[in-house]
């Protein structure tokens, strides 16, 4: 070989080493520029018909608004208030309450899960889009005030609260302040319970229990007696049987709503996209939990048209011929087919 063609070789080789060493530098700075922020690559400033967008479940629900928002200061401490009730009913209104004492110790939280305001944690979003309204239960038209109270009397096992009071005033401010986003007559994303699908067998308590003791009992003790915080005021993990429970006219002793709020809630942590309960152990555990001994209230003006009764209410008379037991633990399909029937035919 030449020396002219040797050295056209070598420079040909030159350009080609300083390329890839020039496009590896030059990738080097760009990704320490990336990592640390000096490149701004948000979907807002590309074009997003370029972009494959992930589908966000959770932007579809409802979220809460912001107290903050709130500009007149006595409104405000008002709405505040009302939340601080609904997180600790107890320390004001449980048995050693500081303003009453008509409640069994529980807090609002226990059954309405962050203050009110967890998606699928029995939220109070639509609510005051929908009061007043008709209750088959009562069979009237109630309000805020009378759904309050119907907490306080079956959830909390306790007494109505004075509905001029400056705590009925204070939750149902914080209750229509959480519901200020929602159009009169709708229904928020996410509110009440997520919907679970009937087992094709009714629920089984004993298998119940087996899933109890590995997954809740650790938190609501081996009696169910929960856990009291140290001077006795509240609870940090509600009694779910025994004499300080819900009583057996609450809306957790249907066994529907009490498999749905598990399934969407616990054990704790857990929450709707990722629930640690499969559906069986969901009826199961609510079968296990609805088994045990609690508070019986009278409540002989429920359900004055015994047809409108929920197809899992545990008390009878029923006007479909199942029994008082099977409207209890289940099956529900094939009462839930006979109720569908009969609206068809009606």
């Amino acid at each position: 070989m030449s020396n002219e063609d040797f050295n056209t070789k070598l420079s040909t080789i030159v350009k080609q080493l300083k390329l890839v060493i020039g496009v590896f530098v030059i990738t080097i700075v760009v990704s320490i520029f990336y990592f640390l922020g000096f490149f701004d690559v948000s979907i807002s400033n590309r074009n997003q018909s370029e972009i494959a967008i992930p589908k966000n479940d959770s932007a579809d629900f409802w979220l809460a608004p912001d107290i903050n928002s709130i500009t007149d200061e006595k409104q405000k401490d008002l709405v505040l208030y009302g939340k601080e009730l609904i997180i600790h009913t107890s320390k004001y209104l449980g048995p050693k309450g500081s303003v009453n004492q008509i409640s069994n110790g529980m807090n609002c939280q226990n059954c309405h899960m962050d203050a009110g305001t967890k998606i699928f944690g029995n939220n109070y979003s639509s609510v005051a889009a929908n009061y007043p309204k008709y209750r088959a239960r009562s069979g009237k038209e109630e309000d805020i005030y009378k759904r309050v109270n119907d907490c306080f009397e079956r959830s909390l096992n306790g007494k109505a609260l004075d509905t001029l009071s400056k705590e009925m005033q204070a939750i149902k401010a914080y209750i229509e302040f959480l519901g200020s986003n929602i159009k009169k007559g709708k229904k928020a994303e996410g509110s009440g319970f997520k919907d679970l699908a009937f087992l094709d067998r009714a629920a089984d308590a004993k298998k119940g229990k087996d899933v109890y003791v590995a997954k809740c009992q650790t938190c609501h003790q081996a009696n169910g007696e929960g856990l009291l915080i140290a001077d006795g005021t509240e609870y940090t993990y509600p009694p779910l049987w025994g004499e300080h429970a819900y009583n057996d006219k609450a809306g957790l002793y249907r066994l529907s709503n009490f498999a749905k709020f598990v399934k969407s809630n616990m054990p704790f942590g857990a929450v709707h996209e990722n629930p640690q309960l499969t559906d069986e152990e969901a009826w199961d555990v609510a079968a296990f939990v609805n088994s045990q001994s609690r508070p019986s209230k009278e409540t002989p003006n429920d359900w004055p048209k015994i047809s409108e009764k929920p197809i899992d209410h545990p008390f009878g008379p029923f006007s479909d011929g199942f029994s008082e037991k099977q409207h209890k633990y289940g099956p529900f399909k094939p009462i839930k087919k006979k109720k569908d029937e009969s609206k068809k035919q009606a």
